[in-house]
């Protein structure tokens, strides 16, 4: 049997240990927001689930909003990034609808108290939360739209002829299917591999509806 140590805080160096501090913050955050909302825990509840003094905490974040900012930034920023590796690295519009969703629904599997707090904060009470989810969905929107501007995908719409209203309107049905998809996961039952496979059969199948729907859309130049 393997046993895994972790290592011993007086043997980190002292970037690992900044690291170690903020992880446990940002942990405790979202198990404390397992049934409730961001605005409605303290600092010092998170600092006592955490494990680490108030004085440790503002060493990192200068307040639980901005503790949730970053958590936002951490879901949705890895996301948007993985996922436009996809597009760079295949030409088919099927492959990339595919993988794109295949590597969603992974990071909720893997992820689920993260992508369970965006989707309840999206339209919570904290603002600056709901302003950085707003500006990550945005740039997911607007990455998108550049790169199918620039590219044509095999069995794609032409992109690169679509005004830029357009392509932006079409982008963000897609960016908005994401976040469906997202809290449809979710709300299937972890441990039913059917639940989850029918979401993502179904997002696929969605997905190329809107890809054929955008094929036909008759743009002006």
């Amino acid at each position: 049997m393997n046993h895994r140590h972790s290592t011993p805080p007086d043997r980190l160096s002292r970037p690992e240990q900044k690291a170690r501090t903020r992880r446990a913050l940002l942990d405790a955050a979202l198990a404390l927001m397992e049934h409730r909302s961001l605005g409605s825990i303290g600092l010092r509840e998170v600092t006592r689930v955490a494990g680490v003094t108030p004085t440790a905490f503002y060493r990192h974040f200068p307040d639980v909003d901005s503790l949730g900012v970053a958590l936002v930034d951490e879901c949705l920023g890895s996301l948007r990034a993985t996922i436009r590796t996809v597009r760079d690295g295949l030409s088919s519009s099927d492959e990339v609808i595919n993988r794109s969703i295949s590597i969603l629904a992974r990071r909720v599997h893997d992820h689920r108290e993260q992508f369970r707090f965006v989707a309840r904060e999206r339209h919570g009470g904290v603002p600056a939360v709901r302003a950085a989810i707003a500006e990550q969905l945005d740039l997911f929107a607007a990455e998108l739209a550049a790169d199918l501007a620039d590219d044509k995908l095999l069995g794609g719409p032409p992109f690169d002829r679509w005004i830029a209203a357009d392509l932006r309107m079409v982008t963000g049905l897609m960016v908005n299917h994401m976040v469906w998809t997202a809290a449809a996961l979710l709300d299937a039952p972890p441990d039913s591999a059917g639940a989850e496979a029918r979401v993502i059969d179904t997002a696929g199948r969605q997905l190329r509806l809107i890809v054929l729907g955008a094929r036909h859309w008759a743009t002006e130049a």
